[in-house]
């Protein structure tokens, strides 16, 4: 889960931030491919961004009302697809940013899709069970006619969840009037979820961290790893990280952060964790985030929020490699100076592109009726993962670029190829 932000005009600021560095890189990858100016155009923003008002009825009997988001970035390749958040903080340029991420990341992973994302500005910690289903059926009313199957595929997201996604799904199914599974994913297994789908994510990072550790002949087994972030990516990733021998020294949550040089007992931390993914407040030696991100260690996974290595603290990190689990930890300007030190980075749009290759299996398994074991879809995800990872690699190594250049090169390809094959530029 995502800690809490400043208030509303810093996020703004930060989000705006966001949009603006991606569509920068975006910019400077197709420029790199030899793209005329007109394709940026048609790829700097969502094709369409649609705005609902959705009222809930509340517990109490008063009606309140809730802005909604749905960002369809390109659909050339095939239909969009990505997730929905329930945050307070939720904006507009939040929301095309994440879209034109999750375009480049299924360009990265070689998908059939499209980036799209969606959010509601509510604050779930504070709604009843019965309210978060009426907006979850509102939500999906509202934004019915651009959805759908065969047009952009919901997944859950940010405090959203499989009986959010199984709501959602019975809500579509009763207006299409027809069972309609693929027309979202993440749901509980028993309705067409797919086997892997909740650690998706953190197993995706774990196999970019063995193929980044092979390339700077690093052995997993007893490397010292930090996770900066202990919610459903980063608790999963420790656990997986500690079961594969390595040792993690450090992890933290919102409100601090644990060290130990001969590794922490994760287990036991996962035990005492909350559903927001808090444990440190148990601990009365507790370091800063800031302290944990310049530990000494081997690999340094980011897996909380955006804007964690800046210009101030790049020099200071001490990790050999950094793989970025959260969505934007690191800036340009941090990327730039950790690549000249010879800090192999990994960048989010390829680590983070488990949860929607296991979303796309469980569309495909929907499709076919056909549903897959964990270990067929472990199998097809590792495969699919180093494929991507060695080719980013290889385009960072040749076209003498750093690795998140790269892989918005490799992501935008598709998406560029698809429109100009169409006719659309």
């Amino acid at each position: 889960m995502v800690a809490e932000k400043g208030t509303d005009h810093t996020n703004q600021e930060q989000e705006y931030d966001v949009l603006k560095s991606t569509q920068t890189v975006i910019h400077k990858a197709l420029d790199k491919l030899g793209y005329p100016e007109e394709v940026y155009e048609l790829l700097k923003e969502p094709l369409r961004l649609l705005t609902v008002k959705i009222p809930v009825r509340m517990d109490d009997g008063s009606v309140k009302i809730f802005t909604g988001y749905r960002a369809q970035h390109n659909d050339a390749v095939g239909p969009t697809k990505g997730g929905i958040r329930f945050h307070p903080d939720v904006t507009e340029k939040e929301v095309k940013a994440l879209s034109i991420w999750m375009s480049l990341k299924c360009g990265i992973v070689d998908l059939p899709y499209g980036g799209g994302k969606g959010g509601i500005v509510c604050d779930p910690r504070n709604m009843s069970f019965r309210e978060l289903e009426r907006l979850s059926r509102g939500y999906v009313r509202a934004i019915s006619q651009i959805v759908g199957p065969t047009k952009d595929i919901p997944a859950p997201d940010v405090f959203t969840n499989s009986q959010i996604m199984a709501w959602m799904m019975d809500e579509y199914s009763r207006m299409d009037e027809f069972n309609s599974p693929g027309f979202i994913t993440g749901k509980p297994l028993v309705l067409g979820g797919s086997h892997g789908r909740d650690s998706a994510t953190a197993k995706g990072v774990t196999i970019v961290i063995h193929e980044a550790a092979k390339k700077r002949g690093i052995d997993v087994k007893g490397a010292r790893v930090v996770v900066q972030g202990f919610g459903n990516a980063g608790s999963y990733l420790a656990k997986f990280m500690h079961d594969a021998g390595a040792k993690v020294v450090g992890i933290s949550d919102a409100y601090g952060a644990l060290y130990d040089p001969d590794g922490l007992d994760i287990d036991y931390l996962l035990d005492r964790r909350d559903s927001f993914g808090t444990v440190t407040k148990l601990f009365k030696n507790t370091i800063t985030n800031k302290e944990l991100l310049e530990l000494e260690c081997d690999i340094l996974v980011p897996a909380a929020i955006e804007n964690q290595i800046t210009e101030d603290n790049a020099h200071d990190i001490k990790a050999k490699i950094v793989v970025e689990a959260a969505n934007g930890p690191t800036t340009m300007g941090a990327t730039q100076i950790l690549t000249e030190r010879g800090i192999l980075l990994v960048p989010d749009v390829l680590a983070s592109s488990g949860g929607v290759t296991v979303s796309y299996f469980e569309w495909v398994q929907n499709n076919q009726g056909y549903y897959w074991s964990e270990e067929e879809v472990e199998e097809k995800l590792e495969k699919i993962l180093i494929k991507a990872f060695n080719n980013i690699y290889d385009t960072a190594q040749t076209r003498r670029v750093d690795m998140r250049l790269a892989a918005y090169m490799v992501g935008v390809r598709k998406m560029a190829e698809a429109s100009r094959f169409r006719g659309w530029i």
